[in-house]
């Protein structure tokens, strides 16, 4: 019975690793949750096949099990997304911001458009200095009807964007739109793309780092946190 329990135990971490790109690291310092939001942030609507995807039905719940976990003491977010489904985006950076437990967030490759929100969620986020961030207004693709009430929504959706990452970074509201809304920054489209350090330096991201950077800042947190108790 044992062994079958043992078995069942390490079936579900490797389809955990393989559905979803998470696994958990125990050590002396804490145990940690890592999660990672790749590719497309898939929402209502499914992805073709031949895109990678985070699928927003599979990390929330997932979230919440963190939350309410014993066996986690923190959580590492890795991100390298294009962007993707705004309001399933927004989704996941409501609950881990809403997390009590440490967080922190490392941006790898990119982190661009609802990526951002993602990246500024955490309790602590850094950024690694090749990696990019794309800040473009809201777009919208298939059919859009062109009437007053369209573009209203789009601007309220920018809007609740805008609150969001102000929020939960040291960027202010009028730098961020100002990144947002920039002409010229790229070839073919509005909007500005921000390195590692410009983004630190904007205050978009707490620090420059790379994994070890984010892991001890982690574990700071997760001592921090023990002690307290």
């Amino acid at each position: 019975m044992g062994e079958n329990t043992k078995t069942d135990r390490g079936q579900d971490e490797n389809n955990r690793l393989t559905e979803l790109g998470a696994d958990m690291t125990k050590s002396e310092q804490g145990n940690i949750y890592t999660l990672t939001i790749i590719g497309q942030v898939e929402g209502h609507m499914v992805a073709p096949e031949n895109v990678k995807t985070t699928k927003y039905e599979h990390v929330l719940p997932l979230l919440a099990s963190i939350e309410e976990s014993d066996e986690i003491d923190g959580l590492l977010l890795l991100l390298n997304t294009v962007g993707g489904d705004i309001e399933a985006g927004l989704a996941i950076a409501e609950m881990i911001s809403g997390m009590k437990k440490p967080t922190v967030s490392l941006v790898l490759g990119g982190g661009h458009s609802i990526g951002i929100p993602l990246a500024v969620c955490t309790k602590k986020s850094y950024i690694t200095p090749t990696a990019s961030m794309t800040v473009h207004p809201v777009r919208m693709t298939g059919l859009v009807v062109g009437a007053p009430q369209t573009y209203r929504y789009f601007q309220r959706i920018q809007e609740q964007i805008a609150d969001f990452v102000t929020a939960n970074s040291k960027i202010s509201r009028q730098q961020f739109e100002h990144y947002m809304m920039a002409t010229g920054e790229m070839a073919t489209d509005v909007g500005t793309i921000l390195y590692g350090k410009e983004a630190v330096a904007s205050g978009l991201i707490d620090k420059l780092g790379g994994l070890n950077d984010a892991l001890t800042a982690l574990h700071r947190m997760i001592s921090r946190e023990k002690k307290g108790k």
